[in-house]
């Protein structure tokens, strides 16, 4: 194993999926009873999998439902918990009703946890569950992403992370518990789409929801529309996507276009997540 993919003790431990996987069972043994926030994605499907597996109705997995969550997601989460076969619920939260989300700084996300977070501190306290995890890994390390400093102030717990997983270990692991989401793209928010400083609004969520959605019904499921302006939206998609994505320009743009915006680009870079904080290097 290369030096760089060494793990400090503090950081979890090195070594194949399969040991990981059999310390993040041991690590239940010492935390019976949990609330997983579960977005739909990989990471935190995995985690309440494994926590289920493990805790039976004890692992008790809460999605929050806003308007950033794609109604994609939304639809798909009766039939992901019913694979997990685990103890779920759903929760409001509206983070649009807190200016300084909706203002979307750079540091908008540490807004979006704070509310999660405060949310589902309330639902543990209730339902007297002492532990609150989330499904941050160790290739989440050195990103910018401010909502982890509110997981840090409500002191939730990171497992995955604590355990040594990266990306891939979760992928290789989920695959084994037959988990059909096990290579799902990499998912975020709606709100993610929207360059920074330029305020997010219901409005404006169900715009990108709905020009995702067209492309989505069409076979794409790796892209971002990203909007940069109220008239002015950029597609991302894979490079090996472009070509294949060109005998539907036309229709695309009209689509937005009937959404409002008045200019449609495409990004020749490719899709790239994250890309939004590219301006941030500067």
């Amino acid at each position: 194993m290369a030096s760089a993919d060494l793990i400090t003790t503090d950081r979890g431990q090195g070594g194949a999926w399969e040991d990981k996987l059999l310390r993040l069972r041991a690590w239940f043994a010492d935390h019976p009873r949990v609330m997983v926030a579960v977005s739909g994605g990989i990471d935190s499907t995995f985690l309440w999998k494994v926590a289920t597996e493990e805790l039976g109705a004890d692992a008790l997995g809460v999605t929050a439902i806003s308007p950033s969550l794609a109604s994609w997601e939304q639809e798909a989460l009766e039939l992901l918990s019913a694979e997990v076969a685990g103890n779920h619920r759903t929760v409001a939260t509206d983070e649009l009703t807190n200016d300084d989300y909706a203002a979307n700084p750079a540091n908008r996300c540490y807004f979006c946890k704070d509310t999660l977070w405060s949310t589902l501190d309330a639902m543990a306290r209730q339902e007297a569950v002492p532990y609150v995890l989330d499904g941050y890994n160790l290739d989440d390390v050195g990103d910018y992403r401010p909502g982890q400093d509110a997981g840090k102030e409500h002191q939730v717990l990171s497992p995955l992370k604590l355990n040594g997983f990266r990306k891939a270990d979760i992928r290789a692991a989920a695959r084994s518990l037959g988990l059909s989401i096990w290579d799902k793209p990499a998912m975020a928010c709606l709100s993610s789409r929207f360059a920074y400083g330029v305020a997010i609004t219901d409005a404006g969520l169900l715009r990108v929801d709905a020009a995702e959605r067209w492309l989505r019904e069409r076979g794409f499921d790796q892209l971002r529309v990203r909007v940069h302006a109220d008239d002015l939206a950029r597609l991302e998609l894979p490079a090996a996507d472009i070509e294949r994505f060109l005998p539907l320009r036309e229709a695309f743009v009209a689509h937005l276009k009937a959404q409002g915006f008045l200019y449609v680009s495409l990004d020749l870079g490719g899709f790239k997540s994250g890309s939004m904080n590219a301006v941030l290097a500067r």
